[in-house]
């Protein structure tokens, strides 16, 4: 029984004593007599006093409502355990005071491991790379008179390249106009793809990096010197409004509108160059062409200085590529799209092919941490400044190890091998030779062993 009534009921047997001592119910039993107890439920209704009467009224008024309460408890207990599943968060759940309260006490009150999980849930990457994100942007964000926090914004718009938000969903859920929403979302990938894009997107020239870069590929591939992989990958563009000469441009390979993505990434899969400058339709040789990492290595602007031997060769870094780029001095491609060649050459592509693969790796996480690039919901115009500010998120995950999750990559390559243009035939036919000597010297080391 509840406590309250046990006290309630106490007192009413004190009250009874004082009342009528004769028939108290306090008093111990008489021993076994024909007569009745004074304490019996008999000896109270003939008593000549009121009291007994009144008390036996109000105990027994009293323990009904403490049964009903219990009984009303018990099954109020047993709805909640049937129905576990919590709720709809409200819009209180979003707001600014609820962001603060997770990110300041809660979150501090958790261990690490606990701690990240959860914001990696909500926002796509731990706790401690989420506030150097903050610590980055917001000297701009301040700068621009928002009137919400900046590591309220920051989060806010993570939360939707995370989990592929549109800007009502993410309005309804913040109490927030959908053009405010948009407006806090173009500001900050805006400055990711700036700001953040030349210190976190770097081409590795310095000799540390770029020693660290080509053991790390030799390791994985017993090629030496490569600096690099390239590919590139159509991301989705949801309801593009364009003329009908234009909306053709756009139309991928796998039948979707969309803006071609391209990047090379290291060995540890870090994107250290990324363009976004062609539609969905363009094929990966037209837009590396376009791009400003062809011109710079076309035109000898990158310098790296790091120069091996091979077979009477003078073989600088170099990227690798499947066949749908140009082989060229400065890029590697396969021999064969289909294992056509001499044994040399076939063990050259597979190594190549093996060294390529950390690209699509890193195209697959990149799309699977920030879903948004699954099927983009923002203005064309904010399409290239939302690709590369993902790109810059995913380096700095990976850059701080954070948890590789389970990929999809995208379907194999599949055309004929691309076409060289005049102007590259030069870089062609050195890259020719130089292929060739590189085949037969892995050739040659990996059958002596």
């Amino acid at each position: 029984m509840d406590e309250t009534f046990l006290l309630m009921l106490s007192n009413l047997l004190h009250l009874q004593n004082s009342l009528d001592p004769a028939s108290s119910l306090l008093s111990p039993s008489s021993p076994s007599t024909s007569a009745p107890s004074p304490s019996s439920p008999s000896s109270l209704l003939s008593s000549s006093s009121p009291a007994p009467l009144l008390f036996f009224t109000l105990a027994s008024l009293l323990s009904f409502l403490a049964t009903s309460s219990s009984k009303k408890d018990s099954d109020l207990s047993k709805k909640r355990e049937a129905n576990s599943s919590p709720p709809p968060p409200s819009s209180s759940h979003f707001s600014v005071a609820a962001f603060r309260a997770l990110s300041t006490d809660h979150i501090w009150s958790m261990d690490a491991p606990t701690r990240d999980a959860e914001w990696r849930s909500l926002y796509g990457l731990s706790y401690p790379v989420f506030t150097t994100v903050v610590e980055k942007l917001k000297p701009f964000i301040t700068a621009s008179n928002l009137s919400l926090p900046s590591d309220y914004a920051v989060a806010m718009v993570l939360s939707r390249l995370c989990h592929g938000y549109s800007a009502k969903t993410i309005a309804s859920r913040s109490s927030l106009d959908p053009y405010i929403v948009s407006k806090i979302t173009n500001m900050v990938t805006r400055l990711l793809a700036t700001k953040l894009y030349t210190e976190f997107i770097k081409i590795p020239v310095s000799r540390r990096r770029l020693i660290e870069t080509t053991q790390g590929f030799e390791e994985l591939t017993s090629l030496p010197n490569i600096c690099g992989a390239i590919d590139g990958s159509p991301i989705k563009v949801r309801g593009l409004k364009l003329d009908r000469n234009s909306m053709s441009s756009y139309k991928c390979k796998y039948g979707y509108d969309s803006v071609l993505l391209q990047v090379v990434a290291d060995h540890r899969k870090v994107f250290w160059d990324v363009c976004v400058k062609a539609p969905g339709g363009a094929d990966d040789a037209t837009h590396f062409r376009d791009s400003l990492l062809y011109n710079r290595l076309t035109s000898g602007d990158i310098v790296w200085d790091k120069v091996i031997k091979v077979r009477g060769h003078h073989v600088r870094p170099y990227i690798v590529g499947d066949w749908c780029y140009p082989l060229l001095s400065f890029l590697m491609t396969p021999f064969s799209p289909d294992g056509a060649g001499t044994p040399a050459q076939n063990l050259f592509d597979g190594m190549l092919m093996k060294g390529r693969s950390v690209v699509g790796e890193a195209i697959g996480l990149l799309k699977t941490r920030w879903k948004i690039l699954r099927d983009l919901n923002v203005g064309i115009n904010h399409a290239p400044q939302t690709i590369v500010a993902c790109c810059v998120l995913h380096n700095l995950c990976q850059i701080a190890r954070e948890p590789e999750p389970e990929i999809q990559k995208d379907p194999d390559e599949t055309g004929a091998p691309a076409r060289v243009l005049e102007n590259e035939k030069q870089f062609y036919y050195f890259g020719e030779s130089l292929r060739q000597a590189l085949a037969d010297d892995l050739h040659q080391r990996l059958s002596s062993r």
